[in-house]
């Protein structure tokens, strides 16, 4: 176990198959934080090219470590393996996520002006409610994310609004929320789709804030992380969150209807366009 300093980040990052989108994800992970903390962690792949992979890159920084699950668990509880490896902040980060320059970077600062911080999401092409620059919209990813990032943090001043419920895909926890509420609900969340919801939601009833770091840009190309067991929200997604906390469809409905954020959106489209 790892203990890491005030603004320290250890980014873990849960794996399972899908190798391509896998690969994308290190490649710019390892470009941007080769000299971070970075956690991988194999979810019982059961795949030699994959181990192999895996194993490259982690060969490639002393800050890189890579742990395997000796069979398949799933997405909570191997997210929270992770997270149970550091007392410090943890990034849960999909594989189907492009990280840009300056990203992790973002977040540190967040950590250093956001009291009571439970969880943060950045910007992205496609995560719901933090989608720019349309909304609940799959974008397009941009063409040169470092440029968009880079103009993002130049022309832009974070006010980090309040969100009622941090996005999955990239998601900061600090070790606060972790001491706290502890970790996620791997009983009634199983294998994924949910439990991020849950966790933002017992954050708020803790004292904790959920905030979009607003200068700060991830690209999700979506439905990629353990795509191999068909994982997708649905029904009975929804039936599971609903039952622990029956607000959660009229406080996300209010939210988008109010959408907050537009005026952000806008004011960040006049300043950059839309890449």
């Amino acid at each position: 176990m790892v203990v890491n300093g005030k603004n320290r980040i250890q980014v873990v990052v849960p794996v399972y198959k899908a190798q391509q989108a896998t690969a994308q994800c290190l490649t710019l992970l390892l470009k941007h934080n080769k000299n971070d903390e970075v956690v991988i962690i194999d979810d019982g792949s059961d795949d030699a090219a994959i181990s192999s992979m895996l194993s490259d890159f982690v060969s490639q920084s002393p800050h890189w470590q890579l742990f395997v699950n000796p069979e398949n668990v799933g997405f909570v509880k191997t997210a929270n393996r992770g997270l149970k490896l550091s007392f410090g902040h943890s990034l849960l980060l999909n594989t189907d996520t492009l990280v840009s320059a300056g990203w992790l970077q973002r977040f540190k600062e967040c950590l250093r002006h956001v009291p009571d911080l439970a969880t943060a999401t950045p910007w992205s092409n496609n995560a719901e409610i933090c989608s720019w620059p349309d909304t609940l919209q799959n974008n397009p990813i941009p063409t040169d994310i470092d440029a968009l990032a880079g103009a993002l943090n130049q022309s832009h001043q974070p006010v980090y609004p309040e969100l009622p419920t941090a996005v999955g895909f990239c998601m900061l926890i600090t070790a606060q929320a972790k001491q706290k509420i502890g970790y996620f609900n791997e009983a009634v969340f199983g294998h994924g789709y949910g439990e991020e919801n849950d966790y933002s939601l017992r954050a708020t009833a803790s004292g904790l804030r959920n905030v979009l770091v607003d200068n700060a840009y991830v690209a999700h190309v979506g439905n990629q992380s353990f795509v191999e067991l068909g994982l997708q929200p649905n029904q009975k997604t929804m039936q599971r969150l609903l039952a622990i906390h029956p607000e959660y469809s009229e406080l996300i409905d209010d939210f988008i209807k109010k959408d907050p954020l537009g005026t952000l959106r806008q004011s960040i489209t006049d300043k950059i366009g839309r890449f």
